[in-house]
């Protein structure tokens, strides 16, 4: 099967730090094209740091030109007030990529360290070896791991995105077909046996 090739924005977001990466994968092989992180600590005024994270996101659309979004959706911490912070600066983000025709997909954290690294209960330091690994960038690691937890956030995307290549070759029929494949059949108790085969009761 021909695999296409993907440009996707993967964005860790934050108002404090976000990090932001651009990767172009054909679903087995990754390559950063950037990877930074947005420093707003200076900062103080709480809608401005919402504006200044979407004229970054626009930036990097109109720079990189993806055609999808891949975000990390907030972490359910006991700080509420963090939360919705972090919401709007997640939600900042979506709109400002759904304000230019991308295709937004989120995942949670425990999501992107299992698709890496195969194991959701991984470190940001695991996680980001592992994404630097598969994007082929040599060096120490960035100071800032939001950086890397974009570029994480990316290549989750593009691991997932295989699927949705499948599906599409293979049409409703090969989705569903594929869909039950992955469902865990459900384990029939001994009681249930017998109720369906009365005729093996001696």
């Amino acid at each position: 099967m021909e695999r296409q090739e993907k440009i996707i924005l993967g964005i860790d977001p934050g108002t404090r730090l976000m990090g932001h990466s651009v990767i172009k994968s054909d679903g087995q092989h990754f390559e950063c094209l950037e990877m930074g992180v947005l420093d707003l600590r200076k900062e103080a005024d709480p809608l401005r740091r919402l504006e200044l994270i979407l004229e970054e996101v626009l930036h990097i659309i109109d720079a990189f030109h993806p055609q999808y979004l891949s975000i990390e959706s907030p972490f359910y911490g006991k700080n509420v007030q963090a939360l919705l912070k972090l919401g709007r600066a997640q939600g900042v983000a979506i709109a400002a990529s759904m304000s230019k025709g991308l295709k937004v997909h989120e995942y949670s954290p425990r999501e992107i360290k299992q698709s890496l690294t195969g194991k959701g209960s991984s470190s940001k330091e695991q996680v980001c070896a592992m994404a630097m690994r598969l994007s082929g960038i040599q060096g120490e690691q960035p100071k800032h791991l939001d950086a890397t937890d974009a570029l994480a956030a990316a290549i989750c995307h593009g691991i997932h995105s295989r699927f949705d290549a499948i599906y599409e070759k293979a049409g409703k029929t090969g989705k569903a077909l594929l869909t039950a494949a992955k469902t865990p059949r459900k384990k029939s108790s001994w009681t249930d046996f017998l109720s369906t085969h009365p005729e093996r009761i001696k």
